[in-house]
């Protein structure tokens, strides 16, 4: 347990959020996003939970804006979760703290299954900057709601220490607790692309407090294109699946509305998802139809909310731990089907970009993180950088 200078410098008086009402007219636009898994991973591992302990977390936002709001969740809660104060910073030493309130409430308590969004807080986020929230969590929350796979290190320290620069105490933290979105106030026409995944839109294996994952690669080419008008909202679940729960979450059905529907300003989906199906079928057998069938369902749900969306092709996964030659004659089908369905708006075609030429049912070794089914830096740059920019634009 070390003091970690991490967070806010409280530069004389705190300066707080105002706690104004959402004005008609506001166009708030979703910038960063991490979401929920099962608080219960395992009966052995449960999620864990907090006491009169203060979490502090770094969000990597994709758009900037003059204003913000945070999301947080209970959605997969068992009980009410209390909640004694909210801080927010831009990260850094220098950067002011602000007071967060929710309907104007510094302490309050989040139903269970509930999502809470906060009241607006002046602090202007520029594209691309780090975010520093720090929760405080008077009483046991139980397993606590929260995204298993940050890639990011937070911290948990004793007691209220939610307006401290530096947290006495503080051990780290790798998952997300909690804290499920931020959203900024933009301008009309700006847009959200949300990219719905599992571990490897969720950037497993990627360099931890580096932003290496591909949506956030790709939100970094988008903000060079588009000067901070569309944005990139990250709903990938380590492990996630389309069609069964499993111990990393709701499926991906299950999901769509909270993630993908319910992320403000949203405009554009990706969808990369049906590996796990297949690399877990002997467990929980699935065949191609099911596969097809769960992806043309979210194709049509996206396009009955007037949402395009594009359809990813899975990787190659031979020489992973759970590779089979069914496995990969399912992932052939299934691509083949995203390709030339029309089910979607356009194709990623990853599975093309992250191939060995010498072997296509191999991640390519430049590509390999070593596990044979995720990539490494390279790789998520490399499917990042195949994107046509030109599918996304802001309205």
């Amino acid at each position: 347990m070390t003091r970690v200078a991490f967070g806010c410098l409280l530069v004389g008086l705190l300066l707080s959020a105002l706690a104004h009402s959402a004005e008609a007219g506001d166009r708030w636009v979703g910038t960063w996003g991490a979401s929920p898994s099962d608080p219960l991973l395992t009966a052995d591992k449960p999620s864990p939970s907090y006491k009169d302990q203060t979490v502090r977390l770094v969000a990597h936002v994709s758009i900037g804006g003059s204003r913000i709001r945070l999301r947080l969740s209970n959605g997969l809660g068992r009980a009410p979760l209390i909640v004694g104060a909210v801080h927010v910073c831009l990260s850094g030493r220098d950067a002011p703290d602000h007071v967060v309130t929710f309907a104007g409430q510094g302490r309050f308590a989040i139903p269970k299954g509930a999502d809470y969004l906060s009241d607006p807080i002046d602090l202007a986020v520029p594209s691309g900057a780090d975010v520093t929230v720090s929760l405080y969590f008077p009483a046991d929350t139980g397993p606590i709601t929260q995204h298993s796979l940050g890639v990011q290190t937070g911290y948990v320290a004793p007691g209220d220490q939610t307006a401290a620069a530096s947290l006495a105490g503080a051990a780290p933290i790798l998952a997300r607790p909690v804290l499920s979105g931020i959203e900024v106030e933009g301008q009309a026409g700006d847009a959200a692309v949300v990219t719905l995944g599992d571990s490897i839109t969720d950037g497993q294996h990627s360099t931890v407090d580096a932003d290496r994952r591909w949506p956030d690669l790709l939100a970094a080419r988008l903000e060079a294109r588009y000067g901070g008008h569309v944005s990139v909202v990250n709903a990938g679940i380590d492990g996630n699946r389309l069609l069964s729960e499993s111990r990393f979450g709701p499926n991906a059905l299950a999901r769509f509305d909270r993630d993908v529907l319910a992320q403000a300003g949203v405009r554009y989906v990706t969808v990369l998802l049906g590996i796990n199906d297949i690399g877990h079928a002997p467990d929980t057998p699935v065949d191609v139809s099911q596969i097809i069938a769960a992806l043309r369902q979210l194709a049509d749900r996206a396009h009955d909310h007037g949402l395009k969306i594009y359809g990813a092709t899975l990787l190659p996964f031979e020489d992973s731990p759970y590779w089979a030659t069914q496995g990969e004659t399912m992932r052939q089908a299934v691509n083949r089907w995203i390709r030339e369905s029309g089910a979607f708006d356009a194709v990623l075609d990853f599975d093309q970009i992250m191939r060995d030429p010498a072997r296509p049912v191999h991640l390519a070794p430049g590509y390999d993180s070593g596990d044979h089914l995720h990539p490494n830096d390279a790789g998520y740059a490399a499917m990042a950088a195949s994107i046509d920019l030109g599918l996304f634009k802001p309205h």
